[in-house]
């Protein structure tokens, strides 16, 4: 018999810590508690004493049969319709890849751009922009799309982990790919799990994001980022090979070994063309991002490119929908149980005689570098970005550009450290970057991307009129 992990204890010890704490003037019980489980359900999502669906039915139990929240109340998070878009959005990339049009992008983008290892960089960067998109998970397009074809790339030029022969090309190429990864995940609503949750909670605070208004707002800084940070990351992580004529002949062996388009890939194709068609402009007809998802995935079952078995495999997709309804439907209550706006007065009170152009910086570096402490995009932005939108906003900071700043923060910081999100542990375990050196050259892309997407990005959405 196995025993019950430490960790699921401690998240236990601080749940019943906090349950019964005396509870601060101002705050109902119902509050108090439920704000006991949504912080020990956050140290479970850091943890990960057991998966994440697993540490979320644990806390609607906890909730539930303690009488906090009404049954009705604790399944109320599943019936939202962002829950549902990444959802569908799953499923879409899983035809992604399962039809093989994923890796036949990627090949043709290193035999275009192969010829240098700056190239093959960018060859990794526009594979990236072009499938982020329709791929929710960050993981899956690195681990499934990017990683392949690196080592492929890394192989055929002898450059193996783990020794000075990483250098040759495989650092500057896992670097810069892992950069790509946080950066597109960044521009696009449906390109990182978390990204729904935080429309989600913004529209908590009366301010609704769409598939096209983040998009357009992450376009500029996000197109100026991929095409900056491969230099930098050229200059910093330079690789000993420069000229890399054997990569295009890989990929172009690889894509005459693929043969030409299937007809599901050409399928897959259309579809997603249309797809990202009513997603940049579906509201003007009155399709939402959710329906025009589920347009998507209906013809790909339609046109039996994806099947319904795949559909109930997806492993991911229904663990998402698991824990996303239920931090959801805590968050939704703790800003109507009044949790939410007694902590943003307080820190509000203490921020009273400083201006917001003083005091949101503070609060969004705060936010920003606090990633260190977190290992999961998710528990970070369950756990902070409501509350700091919230005094963001108190404060008097317009309250887009407080939004904008805090929402594409939440996919930036991913770029720090080792274990900052999924593909941070598997490019970093590939072993071709020191401890060292991937933790300076997160720092430094931090900053990069604080200048970039703080500075020419606040200019984009003041042009755009935001704020």
């Amino acid at each position: 018999m196995k025993r019950i992990p430490w960790t699921l204890l401690s998240c236990f010890a601080l749940g019943a810590f906090i349950w019964f704490l005396p509870i601060p003037a101002g705050i109902t019980p119902q509050a108090w508690h439920l704000l006991a489980v949504f912080l020990a359900t956050i140290l479970g999502l850091i943890t990960t004493p057991l998966p994440m669906g697993a540490v979320a039915i644990i806390a609607l139990t906890v909730l539930t049969t303690t009488h906090t929240v009404t049954m009705h109340q604790a399944l109320s998070g599943y019936g939202n319709e962002v829950a549902w878009l990444i959802m569908f959005a799953f499923f879409i990339a899983k035809s992604f890849v399962e039809t093989g049009l994923g890796k036949r992008i990627a090949y043709f983008f290193t035999a275009l751009l192969g010829k240098k290892t700056l190239g093959l960089g960018y060859g990794l960067v526009a594979t990236e922009l072009l499938v982020a998109p329709a791929i929710p998970s960050m993981m899956a397009r690195s681990g499934g799309i990017i990683y392949p074809i690196l080592q492929g790339i890394c192989d055929a030029y002898q450059s193996k982990p783990h020794s000075p022969s990483a250098r040759r090309v495989g650092a500057f190429l896992t670097v810069t790919s892992f950069q790509a990864t946080v950066t597109t995940g960044a521009m696009f609503l449906t390109a990182m799990a978390a990204n729904p949750l935080i429309a989600a909670l913004t529209q908590e605070q009366g301010h609704k994001i769409t598939w096209g208004t983040w998009a357009l707002a992450g376009v500029v800084p996000g197109l100026l980022s991929l095409i900056l940070m491969p230099l930098i990351m050229y200059k910093l992580c330079k690789p000993e090979i420069t000229d890399t004529p054997n990569a295009t002949m890989m990929a172009k062996a690889k894509l005459k070994e693929m043969g030409p388009m299937s007809s599901q890939e050409w399928m897959m194709s259309g579809i997603l063309v249309v797809l990202l068609v009513l997603w940049i402009f579906g509201h003007y007809w009155g399709i939402s991002a959710v329906t025009a998802a589920m347009l998507g995935l209906s013809s790909l079952l339609m046109t039996r490119v994806l099947s319904w078995k795949s559909v109930l495999k997806e492993e991911n997709a229904w663990e998402n929908l698991i824990w996303f309804g239920a931090l959801l439907m805590m968050a939704t209550f703790l800003n109507e149980l009044g949790i939410i706006p007694w902590f943003s007065e307080k820190v509000t009170n203490s921020f009273s005689s400083v201006h917001w152009t003083v005091a949101f910086p503070i609060l969004a570096l705060l936010y920003f570098y606090s990633h260190y402490l977190f290992a999961s995009a998710t528990a970070h932005v369950s756990s902070m970005y409501l509350p700091m939108l919230a005094i963001a906003i108190s404060l008097g900071t317009p309250p887009m550009l407080a939004i904008f700043i805090l929402m594409f923060s939440s996919n930036l910081f991913g770029g720090f450290t080792h274990y900052s999100c999924g593909p941070a542990a598997l490019l970093y375990g590939a072993g071709y970057v020191g401890i060292k050196e991937w933790w300076k050259l997160g720092f430094i892309s931090s900053l990069v991307n604080i200048a970039i997407w703080g500075g020419v990005g606040s200019l984009w959405w003041k042009f755009l009129g935001f704020w």
